[in-house]
């Protein structure tokens, strides 16, 4: 791994930022019927996400560590990872556009897209690399027919 900072590091960064953004910006402020109606929901579907994630890995008895992809035991294809190659990534990013429209700040998707980049670099493309070696051509076709985010 080229940057060994924990993603919910990274996500605590971004959150950070955000709230900076929102409270010291002093335009790009917004709302909308429904806004806080549209928060709960964005939770709640980035928890259903990570636990569906989480229980699949635990349930195969392979690692979470996402500093040490080396690790891991087996790849897991199935269940929600047959729709996205890194769900809990997918969560974090959720939870941070939940605190964006929480904030009301435009700006915010910004930096949820900052966030997408960044982990895309430096987390996901060295992720995926430990993974070939381990996994080979396995891996290879699960990237083809599995898109990286959603």
């Amino acid at each position: 791994m080229e940057l060994k900072i924990p993603p919910a590091v990274v996500f605590l960064i971004f959150a950070g930022l955000m709230y900076l953004l929102a409270t010291f910006l002093p335009f790009g402020y917004f709302d909308f019927f429904g806004r806080y109606y549209l928060v709960i929901f964005l939770l709640a579907f980035a928890g259903i996400v990570a636990a569906i994630a989480l229980f699949q890995f635990f349930r195969l008895r392979t690692t979470i560590d996402p500093t040490n992809p080396s690790k891991a035991s087996k790849l897991v294809e199935n269940g929600i990872f047959a729709y996205s190659r890194n769900p809990m990534y997918l969560a974090l990013l959720v939870l941070l556009l939940a605190l964006g429209v929480w904030l009301g700040n435009a700006f915010n998707t910004l930096l949820a897209a900052g966030f997408v980049g960044y982990m895309n670099r430096f987390q996901i493309i060295p992720e995926e690399m430990a993974l070939l070696k381990l996994f080979g051509k396995g891996y290879k076709q699960y990237c083809v027919n599995v898109r990286r985010w959603f």
